[in-house]
């Protein structure tokens, strides 16, 4: 069984840079590390534990799963009930996908207050 080495500090601080730039007004987003259980082939049962970034701008909550060396997943949520994905299935650049991520929350929002 492989194991997938946790985010690096690089990886890190692309997500803590492009959250600062996102949400400029002083507000610091805590990111929170963390372990999720992925079905990553899914013709397959197994399951592998991936790293995860979390965190949470209320009311959404985000999470990004590093699933191999320089490849991520992502998602954002409400909750259980009410989640979804960018519709790209996984990405090769951590700056795209976080950029990403934040860019279809945003466009999401924006057509709830529609």
């Amino acid at each position: 069984m492989s194991v997938i080495e946790d985010f690096n500090d690089s990886e890190l601080w692309i997500i803590r840079t492009t959250l600062k730039e996102r949400y400029r007004y002083g507000q610091n987003i805590e990111i929170q590390l963390a372990d999720s259980e992925l079905r990553l082939n899914p013709e397959t049962p197994e399951l592998t534990w991936c790293p995860t970034v979390y965190w949470e701008i209320n009311p959404v909550s985000f999470v990004i799963f590093k699933t191999a060396p320089e490849r991520y997943r992502c998602q954002f949520f409400y909750g259980e009930n009410e989640l979804y994905s960018t519709g790209i299935e996984e990405y090769d650049n951590i700056s795209e996908c976080v950029t990403t991520l934040l860019q279809m929350q945003a466009d999401h929002e924006g057509k709830k207050n529609l």
